[in-house]
């Protein structure tokens, strides 16, 4: 490729090792590669604030041993409103919600590929584990090569036409190979951990945090037979599915199988639980789901019965199902009972290696139900 000609692409660095190694790869293909720093969350928070400063000094020195220009932008009130203080509207509501999905809409792959293009940019990448592909024309969306690390489930909002401008330089490579590449490039990251948690959360405290900007709202705790148990302290802190924080204990009538949450109900205030990991109300063999994407921009039929597979979270193995289209929504009918099917969650829908899109789960339904 003649650097001359070869087409310009800006890299959001987030100083981790992926969007590292990505910078490094699309350097050696010959593109004309700048890097771009994005601070997407501010709070008073000493760690927070010690952290960003660290996954910039990271991305300096990348930066640096690969001699590409760096950029910084502050993202932090566009996230804050258009990610943050949506989710804690579905928090509030009872409901689980994915920011990594809305910011990979939002901020990833809008406002900052909104920046690139004001900065002259052909392209932007990052450093998520997905593959593009093309068919009739058109950029389609596929797993990344290390299932263990796909990151198609985060993506699945983000349109063919972003997509058409975007470059994925890790999707094909191993997470193994990739820390490699990184310490044999001298990057000081290679074996900097990987982030976890909600993106704005991270490894704090869940309801420590949250509680910031929610007020607690305690109310009782009762078994599926109406029993009441224990209290919780507001419904927004907990999710389906959900063991660790309870605080309900031993309780000499009921054994020692642990409890589940398996239900909110938000009139009465009253937080639903189960014994038992397999219990029968912690699993729902159907799902509704709303504000539908495909990546495409249409869905894959219009009228009757769509057999695929499906992820009602991350790191869960395709499910088979069949989706019925209705409106705008999707009734998702499994071949197996799904457990902790958790509002607010995302659903999202595979054809082999290809994300065909998803949606956000309304409610899931028990045998019986219909």
């Amino acid at each position: 490729m003649s650097t001359s000609r070869a087409p310009s692409v800006i890299v959001g660095l987030s100083g981790g090792v992926d969007s590292s190694v990505a910078a490094l790869r699309l350097v050696e293909q010959g593109y004309r590669v700048q890097g771009l720093f994005m601070r997407n969350w501010e709070d008073d928070d000493t760690d927070t604030v010690c952290t960003a400063e660290q996954d910039l000094a990271d991305v300096r020195q990348v930066c640096a041993e690969l001699d590409i220009a760096l950029h910084q932008v502050n993202f932090a009130a566009r996230y804050r409103q258009q990610v943050f203080d949506d989710c804690l509207r579905e928090f509030e509501a009872g409901r689980t919600p994915n920011p990594d999905v809305l910011c990979n809409r939002e901020i990833k792959f809008r406002a900052f590929l909104d920046h690139a293009t004001r900065l002259g940019a052909d392209y932007v990448a990052t450093g998520h584990y997905a593959r593009l592909g093309e068919a009739d024309g058109q950029t389609l969306l596929l797993r990344g090569r290390d299932r263990a690390k796909d990151q198609s489930y985060f993506l699945y909002m983000v349109g063919h036409e972003a997509l058409a401008r975007t470059l994925f330089p890790v999707g094909d490579v191993e997470k193994a190979e990739v820390r490699r590449i990184a310490e044999d490039a001298g990057f000081d990251n290679f074996e900097k951990k990987d982030s976890t948690g909600i993106c704005f959360i991270g490894e704090r405290d869940f309801r420590g945090f949250l509680s910031r900007y929610i007020a607690g709202n305690p109310g009782p705790i009762v078994d599926t037979t109406g029993q009441r148990i224990g209290e919780h302290q507001g419904l927004s802190f907990y999710t389906l599915g959900q063991r660790q924080g309870l605080g309900i204990g031993g309780r000499a009538s009921s054994g020692s199988q642990p409890w589940y949450v398996v239900d909110k109900d938000m009139d009465t205030n009253t937080l639903i639980v189960a014994q038992g990991v397999d219990h029968p109300a912690l699993f729902c063999e159907e799902l509704e789901a709303t504000d539908v994407h495909w990546v495409a921009g249409r869905p894959p039929v219009t009228h009757g019965v769509y057999p695929c597979t499906a992820k009602v979270r991350y790191r869960q193995p395709d499910q088979s199902c069949k989706l019925a289209f209705h409106g705008s929504g999707v009734r998702v009918r499994f071949n197996e009972p799904q457990r902790a099917v958790t509002p607010g969650q995302s659903v999202v829908f595979y054809q082999g290696e290809r994300c065909l899109g998803g949606g956000i789960i309304a409610r899931g339904y028990q045998a019986g139900d219909r």
